[in-house]
Parts: structure tokens; sequence; C-alpha cells
């Protein structure tokens, strides 16, 4: 009897819910630092451990919402008709209501800023029909990027038990938004949106941090991916899984300043000035947001070139007036050349890339932003 109540008592405490979580907390946990500059990876932990995304999928619903724009197939101004089903998507939500239309601008600033579940399914059914075919175009995306871990089902990442990522996954998306859409990541910097504060603390009290996205589901804990920018040294930092907004928020302050000194960034007290001087105005000096505002030149590199001379070929026909850089290595026992093309706007640099991909499919082009 005795040995039946003993055995019982530690069924129930195994069963309890401060133990499930604690648990849970232990298994959710995953984070990354990538040198967004060299792609290093600076930090590592489960980092190719399946995650649930939360909020963090939106940052793939907004790359294919970035990658329409580029195309014309959707403009910023154009008009949008909310759903029944978009309109019933449950919160955090902006409120739309069945019948209304709204800009793919504000839709935009809704889902990046305030995360709002609602804004994410009219864009999702304004680009692929229906959420579900949308989310399987997302999944699609997520395999061109190499994301060979991520399948996502919805839009804007409410609860799905096969909607799953990586940190590293996640890495290489906010890469791919960094590299391709630059122009366009301001976004997930901005801090308010109709008056209410960007769901990234960070934005607010740690200067560096200058964009993405926060996530939180019960299944996942809570998930936050940065970017930060220190002396013009930019890193991608990502966590799944803490245990709450306020120590989720605080080890990512650590982990920040843990991938900065492993990149051998100085503290943000020391370093160079950039010191700008017009004929109208006294000589300010620039730190941090400041610096990072001013316009900077775009590069492509073209990858698995055969030879010197192809390269050459290749940056006199698409893009004559840019510095070429031409570089060999080897590939699997054989030699490959690599091309960099600098000082290109960002139109110019995605059109090049565009039209080497097109001319030469068997060539890699990747973009380089600022």
């Amino acid at each position: 009897m005795i040995r039946f109540l003993l055995i019982s008592f530690c069924c129930l405490i195994l069963a309890s819910p401060a133990w499930a979580q604690t648990i849970g907390a232990k298994q959710r946990y995953a984070s990354i630092i990538l040198d967004a500059d060299t792609l290093d990876i600076v930090h590592a932990r489960n980092i190719d451990s399946q995650r649930y995304p939360a909020s963090l999928t939106k940052v793939m619903t907004l790359h294919l919402v970035f990658d329409a724009l580029d195309d014309g197939a959707i403009s910023l101004n154009e008009k949008v008709k909310v759903s029944r089903n978009a309109a019933r998507t449950p919160p955090v939500e902006l409120g739309l209501r069945t019948g209304q239309t709204i800009t793919i601008g504000e839709l935009i600033q809704s889902v990046a800023v305030r995360s709002h579940n609602d804004s994410a399914v009219v864009l999702a059914e304004r680009l692929g029909g229906t959420e579900a075919r949308f989310a399987e175009m997302m999944t699609a995306k997520a395999r061109s990027l190499g994301m060979t871990r991520t399948t996502f089902k919805t839009a804007n990442g409410l609860p799905h038990p096969e909607q799953v990522t990586t940190a590293r996954d996640m890495a290489k998306l906010a890469n791919s938004i960094l590299s391709t859409h630059y122009d366009r990541y301001h976004y997930f910097g901005q801090k308010t949106f109709r008056g209410k504060k960007n769901t990234n603390a960070l934005l607010h009290d740690m200067p560096e941090v200058d964009g993405f996205k926060t996530g939180y589901i019960n299944a996942s804990g809570y998930n936050l991916m940065v970017s930060a920018i220190r002396h013009n040294r930019r890193q991608v930092a990502i966590i799944f899984g803490g245990a709450s907004g306020k120590s989720r928020n605080a080890h990512m302050r650590d982990l920040i300043e843990r991938g900065f000194d492993v990149m051998g960034v100085l503290p943000a007290s020391q370093g160079p000035q950039l010191i700008l001087a017009s004929q109208n105005a006294p000589t300010t000096i620039l730190r941090g947001a400041a610096m990072r505002k001013a316009p900077q030149p775009w590069a492509i590199r073209v990858q698995n070139l055969p030879n010197e001379p192809y390269a050459r070929a290749l940056a006199a026909e698409f893009a004559p007036q840019s510095p070429a850089d031409i570089s060999s290595g080897f590939l699997q026992g054989r030699p490959v050349f690599q091309l960099r093309l600098s000082g290109l706007s960002s139109p110019k640099a995605k059109q090049a890339c565009r039209d080497i991909k097109s001319a030469h499919p068997q060539t890699k082009c990747l973009l380089i932003s600022p």
C-alpha cells in the first residue's frame, strides 16, 4: 500500500504543470549568432533541432511580399479587400472587418511592427489565393534558401503541429532579407505603427538593434530574431524558447554582446567615428543609427565560374562600370572562380543578378547588402 502511494505521488509530481513547463523550456531552447558579413556562425546551441517558429513565421510571409513588390505583382498603394476568414483570425490582430479595404503598405507595417495575425492572412490570400496555398509557397521559398528543416503551414505562426523550423534555418531567412531586401528591411525596425510600439523591446532600448521579429506561442516559448550593427559590423541573433519576454530580452542582450566580442568588434563607446562636413552646416559626429542611415553601395558575388576570362566577360557584359574583383578556389578538387562587382545601387545589383542567372543558370549570384 505504501509503495503504491509513493508511486502515485511521484507520478503526480511528474505530471504537474510546473514540472512539464520546466522540462519543456529546456527542450524548446535554441540560439544562434551569425556574423552577417562573413556568414560565420559565432555561437550555436541546438541550431539544427526543430522548433516552433511562432510569429518568426511572419518574416517569411513578408519575404514573399517583398519578392512580389520587386516583381511588380503588387504595389504598396494597392488596396486589398479583407475576407471573412482573415477577419476571424484569432488575436493578436489589427481588428480588420470583413469587406473593408487596406493597402499593402499598411499590412506590411501591421505585420512587421505589431505582429498582427489577421493582416498576415490578408497578405497570404492576396498572393496565394488561400492561406494554405501561400504556406506551400513559403515552404518552397524556404527550400530555395537552403532551409531544409523548415515547413510552413500558416502565414502568421499560429499553432500547427507540422509548422517547424530551426535556428540555423531562421538565420538563413534573416540573411536573405538583409541581402536581397535590404531596401525594405526598415519595416522590421519601424518603432511604431498607428501609435503603438513595435513588439521588439530591444529596438527601443538597445541602439545597436535595428530590426526583426518577436514570436510566442505556448509550444515555442518566447522567440526573438534580431539584427544588430556596431562600427559597421552586423550580426544576426536568434533565440527560441525563452521562459518570458523579459528573460528572453535580457538573454538576447547578452548574446549580442557576446557576438560582437567574438567578432572582434569594440564596445559601442570605443572605435571610429564618422565625421561629415558640409559648407552650410557645422561638422557633425554621427554614431549608431545615424551612421546606419548613410546610403552605401551594394555588391554582387557570382560563384561557380569555370575560369578567369569567363568571369571578366560577365563583368564586362552585365556591369561594365563597376569595379570587378576575381578570386579563385577549389570545389570538389576542381578550380572554380568567383566574381565580385561592387559600387552598385540596390536596383542595379538586383537586376544584374537576375540577368546573370537568366543568361548563365549554372552560376550562383548572391546580393551583398551594405
